[in-house]
């Protein structure tokens, strides 16, 4: 453990590494003396894909760049660095693509550092041993988790605590590269750390994690967070935005089931009781969090299958006729589809063919209140989702793309094409498919042990 400290400065980059920041910004941090530089390298927000891929959610060109200004800077004023859910997902590939560009950023750039790896890929055979054990639960809605289920995953990670952080800078890490962690665990171990109480480590987390997303006008910018005893002090480092009571509180809603309880790693941060008071026109200050430990310390499991291979095409109307049929028309064309598909083998089983109708419901489907309120133009992404191959998915679609081009309807003027496309090719590849099939929790008595640590000197 760090020498106890009355207050720690954190200073985040940004919501995920990649998504850019003025380089002044972090400049104006860095002249704040923050004790720790960090930022949340991804999310499972943007769904299964990158988990299954292995492929990083930001380019590796905007995660370069923004990695070598935290580098640099952290280095050059002998202070840490963490990242935690590295490569947008956390696995084993994302961490190693991270790992890779930190070494060639200090040969190109002269830095020298002690570097940790944090790994939260989890290995099927230690799943099956805890489930086997009894000690991995189902979340809401989701089945008990089997063998069969762990053995179809494409990859499975961990979401680690503060705990294995709070080893890596123990241990002279300068440098700490994570799997996937929850997003304020980073945040929350630097504070803890210096023996500061969880209940302001944990919120501050809470604020760091998506950097100046507290503050108005809302961006991707830096934040610079204190935390003392008894509360946090929240300002963004660019003078063109402001954190004000209003914008904190807001920020402190999202992303959970309950606007006021935040379940995480190893117990429950309580801000029902929270007060927020500007100490500035720009500055925030929060009090009143309580965080109330677990009974039994538990880490979420997110694993996803293959579920197939997917093909799309983006094409519009503005006929008035037919989006005066448009149901009968959709209709008509799904049967045509399924007829000529299942000509060349296309089983109705083994595919499905979405088609979302922007200009009514494309963003909200059957919840969408105002269907009835059509657009004098509409826009159709057609996707089919096909189990048996790409091939067989590029096949489906092209059927259909071909019958929304061309299927009649009642009225009919129009005696060439119903529809218009912005792009040649028409029909894109996207490849493989994943889902979510693993979405449960695991019992921990060491909330370490799941997360292997290793040490390089860079």
């Amino acid at each position: 453990m760090a020498t106890p400290q009355k207050e720690i400065r954190l200073l985040s980059t940004s919501a995920i590494l990649g998504y850019g920041f003025p380089e002044a910004s972090l400049q104006a941090g860095m002249a704040r003396e923050p004790h720790v530089i960090g930022v949340d390298g991804g999310s499972v927000d943007p769904g299964p894909h990158y988990l299954g891929s292995g492929k990083p959610f930001c380019s590796s060109i905007a995660i370069r760049r923004d990695l070598r200004l935290m580098l640099n800077a952290a280095v050059r004023a002998g202070i840490p660095v963490v990242v935690g859910t590295s490569g947008g997902a956390g696995g084993a590939p994302h961490l190693a693509l991270v790992a890779q560009m930190a070494r060639e950023i200090a040969r190109e750039d002269g830095l020298h550092f002690k570097m940790a790896l944090i790994e939260a890929e989890q290995d099927k055979a230690s799943v099956k041993r805890r489930i086997a054990a009894g000690r991995v639960k189902p979340l809401v809605h989701q089945p008990a988790l089997t063998n069969a289920v762990v053995d179809r995953a494409e990859r499975i990670v961990g979401m680690m605590g503060p705990e294995p952080f709070i080893t890596a800078l123990d241990n002279g890490a300068q440098v700490v590269l994570a799997g996937r962690a929850s997003d304020p665990a980073s945040w929350a171990a630097a504070a803890t750390r210096a023996q500061l109480p969880p209940a302001p480590a944990w919120y501050a987390g809470k604020m760091l994690e998506c950097g100046a997303t507290p503050s108005i006008p809302k961006g991707h910018d830096c934040l610079f967070v204190t935390v003392r005893e008894d509360h946090v002090e929240c300002e963004p480092l660019n003078p063109a935005r402001r954190c004000t009571p209003l914008s904190i509180a807001n920020h402190s809603l999202h992303e959970n089931s309950s606007p006021i309880h935040h379940i995480e790693p190893g117990g429950m941060l309580d801000t029902s009781d929270c007060r927020f008071d500007a100490v500035s026109d720009r500055a925030v200050r929060i009090s009143g969090m309580r965080w109330t430990p677990a009974d039994q310390y538990t880490v979420k499991l997110e694993g996803v299958e293959l579920a197939g291979y997917r093909a799309i095409c983006v094409c519009g109307t503005r006929d008035p006729l037919l989006i005066g049929r448009l149901d009968s028309f959709i209709e008509s064309v799904r049967g045509e589809v399924a007829t000529k598909a299942a000509a060349f083998g296309a089983d109705p089983d083994t595919y499905q063919l979405g088609i979302r109708i922007y200009g009514r419901d494309g963003v909200m489907a059957e919840r969408e209140p105002s269907r009835g309120q059509l657009s004098h133009e509409l826009g159709f992404v057609i996707e089919v989702v096909s189990k048996q191959s790409q091939e067989m998915a590029s096949a489906v679609l092209g059927m259909a793309r071909t019958n929304m081009l061309h299927t009649d309807f009642p009225g009919r003027l129009c005696r060439e094409g119903n529809m218009a496309f912005p792009f040649s090719p028409s029909d894109i590849e996207v490849g493989p498919v994943y889902r979510f099939s693993i979405y449960h929790v695991a019992e921990l008595d060491d909330p370490s042990e799941p997360f292997p640590i290793s040490y390089e000197t860079v």
